[in-house]
């Protein structure tokens, strides 16, 4: 049964339309990426969900009870917010459990409830400390940990780890993505991060203009992607979308009406292939990648550790025959592609 529902759900400030006819649908003890560039209307969405927003018009189902309408604090749903938004004044004890003293809930069930949050994110040692005297990381489990106590059947997280470091992001994405199964709880995540999205949602919905491109599993949005928006976006380098001239120098033919999608780590060496010359190499340590010229047409590809190719190489190119995507030139939507293998 869907926890969540959304239906034509729109959000406009006067002739700017934000949310655009929004369909989406969640399951109980999901994890939910809402992806996409900025202005795409990922956090206005999440806003919407949470009541700070009022959609302009559609629907918000929680359970079958229509919300939209309800204010905040009686849609029984939690928050996270970017900025952490903790009270300098207040411990960190206090921070986590005000929402349950606005409410009036009683001392010793807030220190019960405290008592089992605290732990799941390693703040026992710290509950006496002010947010001054926190790291972000440490911050960031605090937020966190005032949207947990509340038990909400649906946690909601508008870019949680956009102020942290690189090394703290990974380490809070695996302690939230394991707090939320441990939890069994929805959550909702805004990211225009892709590797936050695809490491650590079960469905990711990729949004575009206010609306969803694809909302699928992140294997399918990688391995499936419904648009040459959704395989630009999901890749990294992202998918090569090449016009069908590229490919007349190794005697494949494509309608003209189509656009022919690689990704570069499906590309490698071959004695006669897809020919371009290489004009850059970045290496990696684990891996390199290639910048090569098909004509008119630049093609990334992804090659391990550090290839004996300079630049100026004139390199063929191949790939298996369950690599190829072909999108409409049109449209930019999914074709299903004939198997044409190049090795």
């Amino acid at each position: 049964m869907p926890v969540l529902k959304m239906q034509a759900l729109n959000k406009s400030w006067g002739d700017t339309h934000v949310v655009r006819d929004l369909e989406m649908e969640t399951r109980e003890g999901e994890f939910i990426a809402l992806l996409g560039p900025s202005g795409c209307g990922k956090s206005t969405t999440l806003r919407l969900i949470a009541g700070l927003e009022e959609p302009t018009s559609g629907s918000i189902e929680l359970d079958g009870i229509e919300i939209s309408k309800l204010p905040s604090a009686q849609r029984g749903i939690s928050m996270v917010f970017q900025s952490y938004a903790l009270f300098p004044h207040l411990t960190v004890a206090e921070n986590i459990t005000f929402g349950l003293s606005v409410r009036g809930e009683p001392r010793k069930s807030q220190a019960e409830k405290l008592a089992r949050v605290a732990p799941l994110l390693g703040l026992e040692g710290l509950l006496d400390r002010r947010p001054a005297q926190l790291s972000g990381g440490q911050q960031q489990r605090v937020a966190l940990g005032r949207a947990l106590i509340a038990q909400s059947p649906i946690c909601l997280l508008d870019e949680p780890l956009s102020n942290l470091d690189a090394s703290l992001r990974a380490e809070m994405r695996n302690e939230i993505r394991s707090i939320q199964r441990r939890l069994g709880i929805t959550m909702i995540f805004v990211t225009h991060d892709q590797t936050e999205a695809m490491s650590m949602a079960d469905r990711v919905a990729l949004l575009r203009n206010g609306q969803i491109e694809q909302f699928d599993t992140p294997e399918v949005l990688y391995s499936r992607p419904a648009s040459t928006f959704v395989a630009r976006f999901i890749g990294a380098p992202a998918m090569n979308i090449l016009p069908p001239a590229a490919f007349a120098n190794c005697g494949i033919s494509f309608p003209d009406d189509v656009l022919v999608g690689l990704r570069p780590e499906d590309l490698f060496p071959v004695e006669q292939g897809l020919a371009g010359k290489v004009t850059q190499i970045e290496y990696f340590g684990a891996d390199s990648i290639l910048s090569v010229d098909i004509g008119a047409a630049r093609c990334a590809v992804r090659l391990q550790g550090r290839p004996s190719i300079r630049t100026g190489t004139l390199l063929h190119l191949g790939w298996d025959a369950d690599a190829l995507h072909l999108f409409d030139a049109q449209t930019g939507l999914r074709r299903e592609a004939a198997a044409t293998p190049l090795t």
